[in-house]
């Protein structure tokens, strides 16, 4: 079974995930969003090997170390081709914001149905073309890293660079709605929620 371990990293919180095999002590970064070196420390102290960087998509604050952890460990990072020209326009996305500029890191393709120590791929545009959400089993059941497609009382926006409100509710309707109700769902940025929960009682989109 997995062992993962998420805390928020960077300007803005986003959630980074460490996913991990104590058996092999091999394992995966998702959303190196910043603080590169915090990252780096938490890998060290569990004692596993990373095989890959995962992106559920491309926004500056979801791969704001990448380049630098992708540089240390000399493993590849995975996205969704459809979100390659966000990467290409990183020094746009950070200037809109008014955020220091990021290192464009080299991206390699991630694809539905792609698994990364069991982890499972599921393409769920709308917040971005090419946002994915992962899918696994932990040692505490069903675990949905759902990236900013679905949050805790609440669901991505739209009105960025390439976003579609109607893909969005596909998406969560079609990949994510359709997963074990009691399946923890890890969002982009702030607390956990279930898919139970958020299919019952979302004020944006139910089942």
């Amino acid at each position: 079974m997995l062992s993962l371990e998420t805390f928020p990293v960077g300007p803005l919180g986003c959630n980074c995930s460490l996913l991990w095999d104590p058996a092999t002590g091999l394992g995966v970064v998702v959303d190196p969003g910043g603080d590169g070196a915090k990252i780096r420390k938490r890998v060290e102290a569990l004692g596993f090997k990373v095989t890959a960087l995962l992106h559920t998509h491309a926004h500056f604050d979801h791969v704001g170390a990448t380049r630098e952890l992708q540089d240390l460990w000399q493993c590849p990072a995975h996205l969704h081709g459809d979100d390659t020209f966000l990467i290409e326009a990183l020094s746009q996305q950070t200037g809109m914001f008014g955020m220091p500029a990021i290192p464009q890191p080299e991206m390699t393709g991630l694809h539905a149905g792609d698994c990364h120590l069991d982890l499972t791929t599921l393409h769920t545009p709308g917040h971005t073309p090419g946002s994915c959400c992962f899918h696994g089993g932990f040692a505490r059941g069903q675990v949905l890293l759902a990236g900013d497609t679905l949050f805790r009382g609440g669901v991505g926006r739209t009105d960025l660079w390439g976003g579609s409100w109607d893909l969005l509710e596909q998406s969560i309707r079609r990949e994510l709605y359709v997963l074990d109700g009691a399946t923890l769902v890890i969002p982009g940025h702030g607390p956990a929620t279930t898919i139970g929960e958020e299919a019952g009682k979302n004020p944006f989109v139910r089942a």
